[in-house]
């Protein structure tokens, strides 16, 4: 299986966590769509990031534990990945 169909299986399992924990907690349907697109956001940022960072030497790896960070926290994730590396 390929490093790409993992990355979106973690990414997926990341959204799976994020309506879990709103149903957990009764949040309404509006936040869980701004946070559903918030993290989709952060997936492509991830992707364009690698494919335009690439041309530049700059990559962020994608392992299936930055697509379940940007999974769950969307733009914020794409943001700490690139602090802390």
């Amino acid at each position: 299986m390929s490093v790409f169909f993992i990355c979106l299986i973690a990414f997926l399992v990341g959204l799976l966590i994020l309506k879990i924990l709103c149903g957990l907690f009764k949040i309404s349907a509006k936040i869980i769509v701004k946070l559903v697109g918030n993290a989709l956001i952060g997936a492509l940022m991830l992707l364009a990031f690698n494919f335009l960072g690439g041309m530049f030497g700059l990559s962020l790896e994608l392992t299936p534990f930055n697509s379940l960070l940007v999974g769950i926290l969307g733009i914020p994730g794409v943001l700490l990945l690139l602090l802390l590396g």
